[in-house]
């Protein structure tokens, strides 16, 4: 069952992303098999999907941009988490995109979790 607002994604040219979600993403779908929200077939065709998102198929550039989960970035996620409650992956993708906003101003934040975009939001950034 896709999330609700999934389109607004979906028609988002290109996203930046922490280097994570290479792991996280497929573990929500497999997570869903267990719960029965998803099939064990359905789990691998998103998977593979999003794989393909990540590095491109064919003469398609890849949809996802990653951010490096290293140095400065996992120092800001550390921090993060004593201001908001937040799961570490979480507050990896959040110090991931405050990365991204600072080299591009106009760039939106994207999350379907709400302490996730509370917290984007409390640290200045644009929630879509």
């Amino acid at each position: 069952m896709p999330e609700p607002g999934h389109e607004t994604v979906r028609a988002v040219d290109h996203i930046a992303v922490s280097e994570l979600a290479r792991v996280e993403v497929p573990a929500a779908f497999w997570r869903k098999t267990r719960t029965g929200e998803l099939t064990a077939r359905e789990a691998a065709v998103l998977a593979d999907l999003f794989a393909a998102d990540v590095v491109g198929v064919g003469l398609l550039s890849p949809r996802y941009s990653l951010i490096a989960a290293r140095g400065a970035i996992l120092a800001h996620a550390a921090r993060l988490v004593a201001r908001h409650p937040l799961r570490g992956y979480d507050a990896v993708q959040l110090a991931s995109a405050l990365a991204v906003a600072r080299a591009d101003p106009a760039a939106r934040f994207v999350s379907f979790d709400a302490t996730l975009n509370g917290a984007a939001a409390a640290e200045g950034l644009r929630v879509l």
